[in-house]
């Protein structure tokens, strides 16, 4: 159930989150957002910035993402050849939800850090981080 009392069905295909999360929902794509956020970059400036990314996923996830219009692509007829990747209006738009992630992101990291620290003391099973960030 969401906030406003809705039932979600997150494997239903004709759901709205599902259909979100098959867009941005591939390893490295909150990563090639965040960094397009910043502004346009190139091929290998991405790369550089998503070690250890192969160029094959690199070039798979731009192409979904230019598909789903959260990128754009723009080739320049030089030589060498010169592409440059940029967010849409679409791709702006999740910039809040990006950082949202981002934010609980860090905070569940945290809580995940004391966790292991306080099993470690205690020695306790393997799964009392499981109970205490809940």
């Amino acid at each position: 159930m969401n906030m406003n009392g809705k039932d979600l069905d997150l494997i239903n295909p004709n759901c709205s989150v599902y259909d979100v999360m098959n867009i941005i929902g591939g390893k490295w794509k909150i990563d090639i957002i965040y960094h397009l956020g910043e502004g346009t970059l190139r091929f290998g400036e991405l790369k550089k910035s998503l070690v250890p990314i192969t160029q094959q996923m690199l070039s798979k996830q731009l192409k979904e993402l230019e598909n789903d219009d959260i990128i754009k692509r723009k080739v320049y007829s030089v030589i060498p050849p010169k592409v440059e990747y940029s967010l849409t209006d679409t791709g702006e738009s999740l910039n809040p939800v990006i950082q949202s992630i981002l934010k609980w992101a860090s905070y569940y990291s945290d809580q995940l850090e004391i966790c292991k620290d306080d099993c470690e003391r205690k020695q306790d099973s393997p799964n009392c981080c499981k109970k205490l960030v809940k």
